[in-house]
């Protein structure tokens, strides 16, 4: 027949598009084939369609496949003749690469138009409505317009239920919810998050979707807890979310395509979302202090990630990774291991290196992470450099407030900086317009006023913050927080000459930093026990307490030399524009403390 010819090239370009590894300059040398010959309309303008996908997936060719894609978009069918269906999903399929090619060489006031226009006239295609709908959202929301992105979110929720798709209306509506959540609308996010509730529990379709819908649902539920710093409060929820993982892990992909074109779509593949369940729970197990879990939880989760790189480039798995290298980095911090906490920040530099996006989002958190190991080595004022250069680069209020409460600590130690420290101090004050409304951040607040307190000496005061810090991190298990004001408060009473309340103190102090493991409470804390039996004249006790003391010191001040002389210890002075190369040594341990001692 008149179209066997065509065919016949298709097939074979489509032989050599699929071949291992594939054979592209003969894929297009078919397809070119096939446009000298006058095909009709829609056999043209498929074909321009797979010339422009073959030179934009596989070559560098970006102007000759934006040539082809354009022509498959403006292409017109036969004068007169009803809209074909095929024809039209060319045209859509056309306008949605073609934007992202645009978006590539950084033209996306051109790709918005092209997708608008899409979705104006796909409204009979609920297929690529939705996904023209989805694509243009996230379009806005690399552009930081969330409004937009919500708005069109919640025109593709609108027109789901409409074509009687319930499960695309729950991922229009959870991606919403997620920005909201995003940009601290809570008042807005409650309603959402129930009403989806209700669509995923009452939705019954293929059991991997469904379980798949509660995923992002739990997800969005558990970073909604821990963003409010309810570490106690998030238990349950975190805990439906680990089975709900399990149970899809043992569900099969079975390729049951759904009756409802509108239903075409999945949020994330089931390997990505076992990362992201390992990642929450590494957020949740570093905030309550439970450190050898997210030591262990961060393992996996980078062996998966390493597992998955190799064969996936997608770039959400670069923002998992360093995700979780920033949380395992704060663990190491205060279980005592810097120099492996410098090189994992050295990590996180160079996979910034590889995108800039990446970069911009992580930059106020790199820096951040810089000044809290400086805090570590002692080095006050790259400290203060660094987090002073994290709030300039920073939108972020929780983060904001985090830095704000580590700086006021670097101020407090420097002990000369009061005007600066009082101003600070003011920005966060937890018994008036506290900034944010995470639970945590105001019980670290108290605790840094009781930290100014003591320092200056009015110790009535200073317990009043620090019982303030007790009620607050004892209500949500913030266990490091618990510890720290412990150990303040049996400094406070040692100082006061009340010994027995100061070991009542200290005691369960030293017992919650050993657990955590927490090293610098575990140094205060033996100093302070030492001292106490000295002062009782419990001479056994006092020795016993100074051999852990030292021991402590010890494992300490090893780790110290070894951090201090890595080539990544430059990185401290780092504090304008990309991160820098030159410091950085390759992945992994270079030098072992033998060789420094």
């Amino acid at each position: 027949g008149g179209e066997s010819w065509y065919l016949a090239l298709l097939g074979l370009a489509e032989h050599f598009r699929t071949s291992s590894p594939p054979k592209v300059r003969l894929c297009v040398h078919c397809l070119q084939a096939v446009l000298p010959r006058k095909p009709p309309a829609r056999m043209e303008a498929r074909t321009h369609l797979q010339l422009g996908s073959v030179l934009y997936h596989h070559t560098r060719n970006g102007d000759q496949a934006r040539g082809h894609l354009e022509k498959a978009v403006s292409a017109r069918g036969p004068l007169g003749a009803r809209p074909i269906p095929q024809f039209e999903d060319v045209k859509f399929e056309a306008a949605s690469l073609l934007s992202e090619l645009y978006c590539q060489e950084n033209s996306v006031d051109t790709a918005k138009p092209l997708l608008r226009k899409a979705i104006q006239i796909s409204q009979q295609t609920p297929y690529w409505h939705c996904r023209l709908l989805f694509q243009l959202a996230q379009l806005h929301t690399l552009e930081k317009d969330l409004v937009s992105a919500c708005d069109l979110l919640g025109v593709g929720a609108e027109y789901a239920r409409v074509v009687g798709s319930e499960y695309t209306r729950a991922l229009f509506l959870l991606s919403k919810g997620m920005l909201l959540l995003m940009e601290r609308k809570l008042q807005e996010v409650h309603p959402l998050l129930t009403l989806c509730g209700q669509i995923v529990e009452n939705w019954q379709g293929n059991p991997i979707q469904k379980e798949s819908l509660r995923v992002f649902f739990l997800v969005l539920q558990v970073t909604h807890y821990l963003d409010a710093g309810q570490v106690k409060s998030v238990k349950p929820c975190l805990k439906q979310l680990q089975q709900c993982i399990q149970t899809i892990s043992t569900l099969h992909d079975d390729e049951i395509l759904p009756s409802n074109p509108a239903d075409l779509f999945h949020w994330l593949p089931k390997e990505h979302m076992c990362v992201l369940v390992y990642l929450v729970t590494v957020m949740h197990s570093m905030q309550a202090g439970y450190l050898e879990k997210a030591q262990k939880y961060t393992d996996k989760a980078l062996m998966q990630l390493e597992k998955l790189k190799m064969l996936d480039c997608s770039p959400i798995l670069s923002s998992f990774q360093v995700i979780l290298l920033e949380h395992i980095i704060m663990c190491r911090l205060v279980t005592g291991h810097k120099a492996t906490a410098l090189q994992e920040i050295s990590q996180v530099c160079q996979l910034c290196q590889q995108s800039p996006r990446l970069f911009s989002n992580h930059a106020a958190q790199l820096h951040t992470l810089l000044g809290l190991y400086c805090i570590s080595v002692n080095c006050m004022d790259n400290a203060e450099a660094q987090f002073t250069t994290a709030l300039r680069l920073t939108t972020h209020q929780e983060l904001w407030a985090f830095i704000v409460t580590n700086l006021a600590s670097v101020y407090i130690r420097e002990g000369n900086r009061h005007q600066e420290l009082y101003s600070l101090l003011e920005r966060i004050n937890p018994d008036h317009n506290f900034p944010v409304s995470s639970h945590c951040l105001r019980a670290a607040a108290f605790y840094i006023r009781g930290l100014f307190s003591f320092f200056q000496g009015r110790y009535n005061e200073a317990k009043r913050f620090l019982r303030e810090t007790l009620k607050m991190s004892n209500a949500e298990d913030l266990n490091r927080l618990t510890a720290c004001s412990l150990v303040l408060l049996g400094h406070i009473f040692y100082v006061l000459g009340n010994h027995r309340e100061s070991n009542n103190m200290v005691v369960p102090a030293m017992q919650l930093a050993s657990k955590i493991p927490d090293m610098s409470v575990q140094l205060w804390s033996s100093a302070l026990l030492r001292d106490l039996n000295k002062a009782c004249g419990n001479a056994m006790d006092a020795h016993e307490a100074a051999q852990m003391h030292q021991n402590f010191s010890q494992q300490l001040l090893q780790d110290h030399i070894e951090a201090c002389s890595l080539p990544e210890h430059n990185l401290i002075t780092w504090t304008d524009g990309p991160p820098p190369v030159q410091f950085q040594a390759q992945n992994g341990p270079t030098t072992s403390l033998a060789s420094l001692l």
